[in-house]
């Protein structure tokens, strides 16, 4: 089955393992739903952390809310770009998919990231 990607950001309320957690999960559950996805579909996620992200690696939130069978790779944003929104965190899904269409998710402060997309 053809491989594609999908990109979402999201801002936490803070650099605690709750907030963190809350993030990562309410992004990924966003990026499966509007996609018409199921957590089957998803082959892999890479995710990345402004700097002052510290608390608790995505991944770890990600495997907590089920998605322990899904290969992740966390690292750290470039701490030169001043414009990103506090406690960001990324995410590039790459699922199993006909066809284009994959929409991609930018919640919180993160939507500034990408005004073009609403």
């Amino acid at each position: 089955m053809p491989m594609r990607a999908v990109r979402g950001a999201v801002s936490a309320d803070a650099d605690t393992p709750a907030a963190i957690a809350h993030a990562v999960t309410t992004l990924l559950d966003a990026l499966l739903e509007r996609n018409g996805l199921a957590l089957a579909d998803v082959a892999s996620a890479i995710f990345t952390v402004t700097p002052d992200v510290t608390s608790l690696r995505p991944p770890t939130a990600a495997r907590a809310a089920g998605w322990g069978a899904v290969p992740m790779l966390a690292v750290a944003e470039a701490p030169t770009v001043e414009q990103d929104p506090p406690h960001c965190i990324r995410v590039l899904l790459h699922v199993h998919r006909e066809g284009d269409g994959l929409l991609p998710v930018y919640l919180g402060a993160a939507r500034a990231l990408r005004p073009d997309l609403g």
